[in-house]
């Protein structure tokens, strides 16, 4: 069913909890790897071209971004890890505030990673993924740059991605892409979906 965006905001911009927004809508927080896509991903789901803001160098997300859609639930931009090119220092920080997001935020619905389809999961993708799993999330992950394989190729990758993440869901592998919004309709659905269920907990 296609979802009708009637409202969507950049609310807060974080990098400590005081700076959170109030914990009164269920969240869903984007992870993956630096420049996988996940601005992109977010200004697709809201049909925004400049929501979130994106870039062509890795490590642009630095602070913890969260987007309050249709005053019903927030879509959460976490700074992408593995950027090599950051100092220590940075990463470090960087570290701290995606743990202290994961560690504290109660009403954290659901946890997704994103890859690119095109190339296999990488070690910290896995890392991520058996953190997400093993914290009791389902372990949705969005393959990202869908449009750039053909039907018979997406299949192949997303078996790929499956067995190497240990996912034991396909059904919860979503190819998508920013460019032909592929999938953006059934990952909506599926967030309502998740959002219902820990509304009613």
């Amino acid at each position: 069913m296609k979802t009708v965006i009637r409202s969507c905001e950049l609310e807060k911009v974080a990098v400590k909890r005081e700076q959170y927004p109030k914990a009164d809508l269920p969240e869903f927080a984007f992870c993956g790897r630096s420049n996988v896509g996940k601005s992109s991903f977010i200004n697709a789901m809201v049909g925004r071209k400049n929501l979130a803001r994106t870039s062509g160098k890795p490590g642009k997300t630095r602070t913890i971004n969260f987007y309050r859609i249709n005053d019903a639930v927030r879509l959460v931009d976490l700074p992408g890890y593995g950027y090599a090119v950051a100092s220590k220092k940075e990463q470090d920080a960087w570290a701290k505030s995606i743990n202290d997001y994961l560690m504290y935020r109660d009403n954290l619905s659901e946890l997704i990673l994103l890859v690119d389809i095109r190339h296999e999961p990488s070690a910290k993708d896995k890392e991520m993924y058996r953190w997400i799993v093993d914290s009791g999330f389902a372990g949705m992950v969005i393959a990202t740059k869908a449009d750039k394989l053909s039907k018979n190729q997406r299949q192949k990758a997303v078996s790929v991605i499956q067995k190497t993440l240990g996912a034991a869901y396909r059904e919860l592998i979503f190819p998508y892409s920013a460019t032909t919004k592929e999938n953006v309709d059934a990952i909506w659905d599926e967030i309502h979906d998740m959002a219902s269920f820990h509304t009613k907990k």
